[in-house]
């Protein structure tokens, strides 16, 4: 009897990427649609295509030879200069190691993840079928030659998962299995062990099985796996065999407690899974067992902490032979009927039936299959099933074959499924499934979004935009935050880059289209590691509502601005965000009535100072935690202490201690002004007289100057009437000029208090 609580429960594995191609599918989301419609994808085939693809005609004449197989379109294709393949590495590399390659990159880009960004150890299990494609040739390709080497790796199977982990820079085990027609529901679960024993923070998981060539048909023969006809009944009365398929199917996993902390896309919950092996206890070594079909599924539902009941639909091996669906149907029996009576409450399908049996690959399509059905909450039909086998007693079975599609309803707990898949040799493996938690949306995010999109190619890019407008249209309901999120962080970076800002979906779609220049910015790099430099202003760059609406928006430049206001607060006697000075007036941020004297104070130095500090530390922040790193900081006046605290040369707690006493000795000295004059230094050093200074030279025709109000307004004046178009700047005194060097002593003094880290650079 299967009987768990709660607490057996393993924990729950998240499945977060989904990517294959299939029969009649490119991708999944055709997949599903074909799954809904009730799509068999099954190809005839003409005398001609089979003759062609290198049958002898005689084999033809033979009425037991089947015109007909599930076939994957376009496997000749593949991104070879995206992968850094060259044309002769690619020409002899199996389709099946190519295609399931660029099937994992699509998993990972699926959860939104760049393997080259990502710190976690991503790990990859698979299998792959039978190679038959560029078999080792040992006239052309000698033992101990380099041909030979080359000839191996691309198509042995113990180089399937390697390959991907050395493409794609992935660093957890890279482990190639092989247990027949179970292969990737096997290497699922061994993945998820992995996850479980922290070998790795992420798996890929799945199989592939492409037959080369595809258009061959098969010799059926009674009493064989094959069916007569072309086409799979799984559970019917005349089931007599299942088809051969071609595809792959890849997921990517994760523990659920992650998933959850990092916001992934969940689409199902793997709750436990098992493996077990058959024995000698059957009446062959390929037959199936009913007692090890049943061990394996009662581990599982124990190892989830489920109870059958509660077990809404099953996804069946269900190869449609009269020996294997009795036995299968059985083992499913006897693990329910030791916890349940009811009767037909489970619905029973196979996807065999739509697209053939696709070998090493098949488990993973079952499972990609189900995670669909659960979320989109609806089960798909079984095709080809009218009567029952004979000994199959459904009637009083807990189990049903759904024939059409069917509203999944909710019941008193979570939507579950099962998943089975067994190999000829007797591996078994069961997995069983839970809908996705459901998960309250962010309340908050940008008013604007930045949408990215980069590609190795200028046409790659155009079908990336083309493709992301579509995907737009279509799901109109998306978030637009998670979207852009996505494309920033979880796209890998190339050269060719695009763009563009927008409010909502409707306004990105339009830009997408349209490609308006003014929120549309599209580049090309040659180096994407160009170095960035921190450039901080000082005094004079200061305005009321300095970065409000980031204040307002930006959880990371508040946290930095209110940590900032807080540790100088002791030092100003005043909270630069909120509280008033003396005069009753808010600084910082506020409110229209205030605004005009706030502006007033916030030229007054002492207060300036810090002020400025704070913004321009929080911006540098905010900007370093988008992933925005300078190699190198440099800052004028105040913006220099800036530029030391991040750079580490003083503690933030430091620095707004030493910027608060600069502040308050210079608000100490006799006010005066300065003047931006557009002209170059030598020509204004010739202008100046005892009273005037040169504070700054800005730019070869961009200088400053320092001096007592009336100095500064009589060489302002003697400037326009030159035509000269100066600029008074927001200062409250004439900095950089001897006027400031009656602090000089007690700066020096205050300097000294302070513990300064100088950091070397290596050569």
């Amino acid at each position: 009897m299967v009987s768990t609580t709660h607490n057996d429960a393993v924990e729950g594995i998240a499945i977060i990427g989904m990517a294959g191609r299939f029969p009649g599918a490119k991708n999944v989301a055709e997949f599903w649609q074909n799954l809904q419609s009730g799509v068999e994808s099954i190809s005839l085939f003409t005398n001609e295509e089979i003759v062609s693809d290198g049958i002898a005609p005689n084999i033809l004449s033979d009425r037991n030879y089947i015109k007909a197989s599930a076939i994957l379109k376009d496997i000749d294709l593949f991104d070879a200069a995206f992968f850094s393949f060259n044309p002769k590495e690619a020409e002899i590399t199996d389709p099946q190691h190519r295609i399931f390659l660029e099937c994992a990159w699509e998993a990972l880009e699926n959860a939104g993840y760049d393997s080259n960004r990502c710190d976690s150890r991503i790990g990859v299990y698979a299998g792959a079928s039978l190679n038959n494609y560029y078999s080792l040739d040992l006239n052309r390709d000698p033992i101990g030659s380099a041909q030979c080497y080359q000839t191996l790796i691309g198509n042995d199977k113990d180089f399937l998962t390697t390959r991907v982990s050395y493409k794609l820079n992935l660093t957890g085990p890279s482990i190639t299995i092989q247990t027949a027609c179970s292969t990737s529901l096997v290497a699922t679960t061994l993945a998820c062990q992995s996850l479980l024993n922290y070998q790795c923070d992420m798996a890929l998981a799945g199989g592939v099985s492409i037959h080369v060539p595809q258009k061959t048909g098969y010799l059926h023969e009674p009493g064989g796996t094959l069916s007569p006809d072309g086409h799979c009944r799984a559970f019917d009365a005349k089931a007599q065999g299942t088809i051969i398929g071609n595809g792959v199917g890849v997921v990517l996993l994760k523990r659920l407690s992650d998933a959850l902390a990092d916001g992934d896309c969940i689409h199902a919950v793997i709750k436990g899974s098992a493996i077990n092996n058959d024995g000698s206890g059957k009446v062959g070594y390929t037959a199936p067992s009913v007692n090890g079909q049943a061990e394996v599924i009662a581990e599982a539902m124990m190892l989830a902490g489920v109870e059958p009941e509660t077990i809404n639909y099953i996804e069946a091996h269900g190869t449609g032979t009269a020996l294997g669906d009795p036995i299968e149907i059985a083992a499913l029996s006897q693990v329910f009927r030791s916890n349940t009576n009811k009767k037909g409450f489970c619905a029973i399908g196979s996807v065999k039936t739509n697209i053939g049996h696709l070998d090493a690959a098949a488990g993973i399509v079952g499972l990609i299959k189900t995670v669909l059905a659960l979320k989109h909450q609806q089960i798909p039909p079984s095709l080809n099933f009218e009567e029952p086998n004979p000994e199959i007693d459904f009637a009083n079975s807990p189990f049903h074959v759904n024939t059409k599609l069917v509203e999944w309803k909710a019941g008193s707990t979570p939507r579950r499924a099962d998943v089975s898949s067994l190999g000829i040799g007797g591996t078994n493996a069961h997995v069983i499934l839970e809908e996705a938690p459901v998960l309250e949306p962010s309340s908050s995010s940008r008013p604007w979004q930045l949408l990215v999109l980069s590609a190795k190619t200028e046409s790659a890019l155009e079908t990336a935009t083309e493709n992301l407008a579509n995907h737009l249209q279509l799901h109109p309901d998306v978030n637009l935050a998670n979207i852009a999120y996505t494309l920033q962080v979880g796209r890998a970076e190339f050269n060719h880059r695009r763009v563009l800002v927008c409010q909502d979906i409707e306004d990105a779609v339009s830009t997408l289209q349209l490609q308006d220049s003014q929120r549309f910015f599209t580049r090309s790099v040659e180096n994407s590691d160009r170095s960035i430099v921190f450039m901080f202003p000082g005094q004079g760059a200061q305005y009321v509502d300095m970065g409000k609406e980031l204040y307002q928006t930006e959880p990371i430049f508040r946290e930095h601005v209110d940590l900032c206001c807080q540790l100088l607060q002791p030092h100003l006697g005043l909270d630069l965000r909120s509280q008033s000075d003396s005069a009753g007036v808010s600084l910082i941020y506020p409110n229209e009535s205030e605004s005009k004297a706030a502006a007033e104070k916030l030229q007054q130095t002492d207060i300036t100072q810090p002020a400025l500090f704070v913004i321009e530390y929080a911006l540098a922040q905010l900007w370093m935690s988008w992933g925005i790193s300078p190699q190198a900081m440099i800052g004028h006046s105040i913006g220099e202490y800036v530029a030391a605290c991040l750079a580490g040369v003083m503690s933030v707690e430091d620095a707004l201690r030493l910027v608060a006493a600069r502040g308050r000795l210079m608000q100490q000295l006799p006010s005066g002004a300065m003047l931006s004059v557009p002209l170059p230094e030598e020509e204004v050093v010739a202008l100046l007289d005892e009273n005037l200074s040169l504070a700054a030279s800005n730019a070869p025709a961009l200088c400053v100057v320092s001096g007592n109000h009336d100095a500064i307004d009589a060489f302002q004046h003697k400037l326009q009437v030159r035509g000269i178009d100066c600029r008074r700047l927001h200062t409250s005194h004439a900095f950089h000029s001897p006027m400031m060097e009656p602090i000089l002593e007690a700066f020096q003094k205050e300097v000294r208090t302070y513990a300064l880290t100088i950091k070397q650079r290596s050569a």
